[in-house]
Parts: structure tokens; sequence; C-alpha cells
């Protein structure tokens, strides 16, 4: 490879510092970035952090505990993906943000682990394919009455959710519209500032339907 160009490599894997200035550039100022780092080694994660991403997604506990060890500890990470309970001590102090409380039983669960206030995400379904987790609408807004924010240790930080994986973009910014639909509706307070929504091949369509924070990891990393 030509060590000229703006690529930085190793042996495991290509950071393309084009397309990561691309998406910092493109993003306004209010949306945060995700690197989505699952899978990837530490050495590829520190290659990005010294590029300045501090925003890390990983969706494996194991993984997760692995890597906070080796790598600075001003990094925030953000625990994404579909997260089983009984993972749920292991995770509870640990992360910056988890993106995607589906259930009650997870919320409960992660609440007897906290030491501290927590922040979360509550993951809403939007997609039509039924493999996604997620409350339905009048799931969520039933949780909620039933007391799901008066648990101190919990800070419910906003909404999250996955488009449908489809070439139709209409679809997903219908998708990607409710979402921010239920999220205005909702006003829960100051805490409540975070519409996760957005991933490597839809981002730009989510920020423009009201994204705050979004989830990229092969445009950063390369394909898995």
């Amino acid at each position: 490879m030509n060590m000229a160009t703006t690529t930085i490599q190793n042996t495991n894997l290509m950071v393309n510092v084009d397309d990561l200035n691309s998406i910092r550039e493109a993003i306004p100022q209010h949306v945060t970035l995700v690197a989505v780092s699952k899978t990837k080694p530490v050495s590829d994660i520190q290659e990005a952090y010294d590029l300045g991403v501090r925003d890390f997604g990983e969706n494996r506990v194991q993984e997760l505990l692995q890597k906070v060890g080796e790598l600075p500890n001003d990094i925030r990470w953000h625990a994404i993906g579909h997260l089983q309970t009984n993972k749920a001590k292991q995770v509870a102090n640990l992360a910056h943000l988890i993106h995607a409380v589906d259930s009650p039983r997870l919320f409960d669960a992660l609440s007897k682990h906290a030491s501290k206030p927590l922040d979360v995400l509550l993951q809403l379904h939007i997609a039509t394919e039924t493999s996604k987790h997620g409350f339905s609408e009048s799931e969520l807004l039933q949780a909620l009455d039933n007391g799901l924010l008066s648990n101190p240790s919990i800070r419910i930080r906003g909404l999250m959710g996955m488009a449908t994986f489809t070439s139709d973009e209409n679809q997903i910014a219908k998708e990607f519209r409710t979402l921010r639909r239920v999220f205005d509706s909702l006003q829960l307070g100051d805490d409540f500032d975070t519409v996760s929504m957005g991933m490597s091949g839809d981002w730009k369509i989510a920020i423009e339907e009201g994204s705050t924070l979004i989830r990229v990891g092969s445009a950063i990393f390369g394909s898995r």
C-alpha cells in the first residue's frame, strides 16, 4: 500500500481516515458518532482512538470486558445489541450507555446491579422484521405507566431503534420518523435527550429524520 495515502493500516485492519473524516464533517454537532468496534482487535480500536474517536460500541460482554482493561480509560463504551439478563451484572457499571433495553425484565436486572445512576436507552421495535427486539409502542407506554421511570438507579436517556434491512429508503425514513415521533411525544425531562438510530447503511437518512446518535462500523473499520 502507498504510505502517502490517508489510510492507516495494520495486519488486521484498515481504518479509512477519509471515510471517518467525511462522516465527522457530514454529521451535525449535536449528533454523536459511535464507532462499532465489535469483533475488532484492540490494536484496531487504538488506531481509531488515536484519530480522535472516543465512543465505541460493543455487543459481546466478554469482549467488552477484555477491551476495557486494555485500552485508554477515557473511552466511552456503549453496550449495543441485545443484552441477556444474566449479563446485566457484568455490564451495569461498565458501560457509558446501554443501548437496547428491550423489556421490563432487563430493566429490572440492570437496576439491581447499578451502583450509580445507569444511563440506558429503551429499544422500540420499528422494523417489519420480527427478529429485531424491542417494545412495541403500546408496550412501551404501558411499561412507563407501570412505573418504569420510578427507579432512581436508572436514567432513561432516550430511545433507540433499528430500521428494516431494505433498499427502500422511503420505508427506512418512515420507520425512523416513527421513532422520532414517539420520542417527541414522551417528553420525559431534560435527561431524555437521545434518539439512537442509523448505522453504516442508513445514517444519513436517520439524521434527516432526527437522530442524535449514529452507530457506524464498516464505514470506519471495514467489513467484518
